[in-house]
């Protein structure tokens, strides 16, 4: 089960505190799923969702507050004959057109009302019930496990665009793309997601997203250090193989007995140890010796090696202190 469908069974059963809250929620389904069907001056209205438990609230919502009748229709998709659509047909009733008139769906005069419903959104408990109601209708949000993601469809650019006006009232800066026919209000940061799962209700889920979200974080630093130190220690093995090379360069072609003492020091301990790193090194020297003056010193090395290597002539002084550099 997806991580959209588990988020819109809990908000299915989430029901508003109030009749203002239910009513705006349903208004928001209808607007989002709903299809009225004309026959002179009989209206028939059908609400169409991919979700069981959404059709279930549909139907609950309009028999609590309006008493009315409803029926079922269950068929499959047409392109990809797999998942269910479950049709939720309200007949030719009196009682529909004042649901439609109470929902805002229709004016006062029978004409239609094609914009959000304002009257239903005065209060801040009934605007997170008509965004609960959008998500049901056409929202999804993507497992935190990859990408982050929230989004609602709608078919109507007006209606994307007073999604996101609804949803920027709760601090959320949604943003808006097309998507061939069909406008997409949608979420891509981690926080704002968690923020509106809050607000429509979604406790369960928000959790899950949280744990989901902090072991993914988690992990993806772990990544990065394990990276960061494989890294380094490729380098200090590489750098190890080369200078280890080049010593024995110099010991094939002059000998290190003829190295100054203090690059012989560094040269011996560099051949018996090749994986110690140039700490390491430094604290086997007599006296102690820092990590710049190990690096100084094999340095030098390398260059009495690359000389050699061209074929240069030089002399390497043999000095019996213990100099540094």
């Amino acid at each position: 089960m997806s991580f959209s469908l588990i988020t819109k069974n809990e908000l299915a059963r989430v029901v508003g505190p109030r009749l203002c809250c239910k009513t705006s929620e349903l208004a928001a389904l209808i607007k989002m799923d709903g299809s009225l069907q004309i026959n002179g001056r009989k209206i028939a209205l059908s609400i169409a969702n991919h979700n069981a438990a959404v059709a279930r609230k549909v139907i609950k919502l309009s028999k609590d507050l309006f008493g009315i009748q409803t029926e079922v229709l269950v068929k499959k998709k047409v392109r990809l004959r797999k998942n269910n659509v479950y049709m939720v047909r309200i007949p030719p009733q009196p009682e529909l057109q004042k649901m439609l008139i109470k929902l805002g769906m229709l004016n006062g005069d029978g004409s239609f009302q094609e914009d959000m419903p304002e009257g239903l959104l005065q209060k801040e408990c009934c605007r997170r019930s008509y965004l609960r109601g959008i998500f049901l209708g056409g929202g999804s949000v993507n497992n935190p496990g990859g990408t982050y993601h929230l989004e609602i469809i709608t078919g109507d650019g007006r209606h994307a665009e007073a999604i996101s006006g609804l949803l920027q009232q709760f601090g959320l800066p949604a943003r808006i793309s097309s998507r061939k026919q069909w406008y997409v209000v949608y979420l891509k940061d981690s926080e704002q997601i968690v923020e509106c799962l809050n607000i429509m209700g979604a406790h369960t889920a928000l959790l899950e997203y949280e744990n989901t979200r902090i072991y993914k974080d988690m992990r993806n630093k772990v990544n990065r250090l394990v990276n960061c130190e494989t890294a380094n220690l490729n380098k200090t093995i590489d750098a190890a193989m080369r200078q280890s090379e080049n010593i024995r360069v110099i010991a094939g072609s002059i000998g290190i007995e003829k190295l100054p003492h203090s690059l012989r020091e560094v040269a011996e301990l560099r051949l018996h140890y090749p994986d110690a790193s140039l700490k390491e090194l430094g604290e086997m020297m007599d006296p102690p010796l820092g990590k710049s003056g190990v690096n100084h010193r094999l340095r030098k090395l390398d260059k009495i090696a690359e000389k050699l290597n061209s074929g240069a002539l030089f002399s390497v002084p043999v000095k019996s202190g213990r100099n540094r550099h």
